[in-house]
């Protein structure tokens, strides 16, 4: 940030406008894409899968997400970091693959909808009320109260 950072960003802005005249960017799949068509896209053109396989909850939240007018968000995937497939023993760019989809959700205040891939696991939320107001020190005795 700051003024130091003024010469960056105009260089920045000035190589955008150059990229985007002379750019075939497009994107992977069409917005208004059903939310499995999205998903199918993303499995199979850029993690290189064979097949996309949906359980019966996945199947279940999409429909509900579709009813819900949430068919239109983009998609960003859930999975290992460590390989394009959902197994993370599987290393690196393997091709061929079947990509489990168990579960998806939904970001609504950030805009997108995310399918949970294999056994990938999410952090639970905070709580509304943070659990710090709960811990307390005894004055007399020096004991934290509240803290297990």
């Amino acid at each position: 940030g700051g003024a130091g950072a003024t010469e960056l960003a105009e260089a920045v802005v000035r190589c955008c406008g150059e990229a985007r005249d002379n750019s075939r960017f497009h994107f992977l799949y069409d917005h208004n894409l059903p939310i499995k068509a999205k998903i199918e896209a993303i499995a199979m053109e850029f993690y290189r899968a064979g097949s996309v396989s949906f359980s019966d909850e996945a199947e279940r939240k999409i429909a509900q997400f579709t009813r819900s007018g949430w068919d239109k968000l983009p998609v960003c995937m859930a999975k290992t970091q460590y390989s394009f497939s959902a197994d993370p023993a599987l290393k690196c760019a393997p091709e061929g693959f079947d990509l489990p989809i168990r579960d998806i959700r939904a970001s609504l205040g950030a805009g997108f909808v995310y399918p949970l891939c294999g056994a990938m696991q999410t952090l639970p939320g905070l709580p509304t009320r943070p659990c710090f107001y709960d811990i307390d020190v005894d004055a007399e005795t020096g004991d934290v109260l509240g803290l297990f």
